[in-house]
């Protein structure tokens, strides 16, 4: 059954991760796309067991780069016109390709951090930065990475 559920979900989403596809979890489940399936496929980039590890000797590297990421995001939504009301939470999950492309950037704010009007706005956003942003570090194999972030208003 995981191996049909991964086949449909293949056939039916692969096409989505060439181009890139930026979403909330909520509206990523209502497309059929399951984050237990994709963590099934991506390996993680940070690991306690180092087996399992994609940068495995080069955390320091990767956590230099993976913060990058956030920066050049900001400074695309500055760039674009938009500006943080207030310090927003909010919880990402991050879908690579080994050349560093973004396969699947799904993300998920409280109930009450943002208006639709705003998450929209930044959903759209972020669908055009990934379209064009390349992560520095270049790997083997596809990898994910999980983490909270802050974003700041300024």
């Amino acid at each position: 059954m995981k191996t049909l559920s991964f086949a449909f979900f293949f056939f039916t989403h692969g096409f989505l991760a060439a181009q890139g596809v930026a979403t909330p979890f909520t509206e990523a489940a209502r497309q059929g796309i399951r984050f237990e399936v994709l963590d099934s496929i991506y390996r993680p980039a940070l690991d306690q067991d180092s087996t399992k590890a994609v940068f495995h000797r080069r955390e320091d590297q990767f956590q230099k780069a993976y913060g990058a990421l956030f920066g050049d995001l900001n400074s695309y939504l500055k760039k674009n016109g938009f500006a943080w009301k207030k310090n927003v939470r909010c919880f990402n999950r991050i879908y690579l390709s080994p050349e560093g492309k973004i396969d699947y950037f799904l993300f998920h704010f409280q109930p009450g951090e943002l208006e639709s009007k705003e998450e929209n706005k930044f959903s759209g956003l972020l669908n055009s930065f990934i379209q064009q942003y390349e992560f520095p570090l270049k790997t083997r194999t596809r990898f994910a990475q999980c983490s909270p972030v802050i974003y700041k208003a300024r």
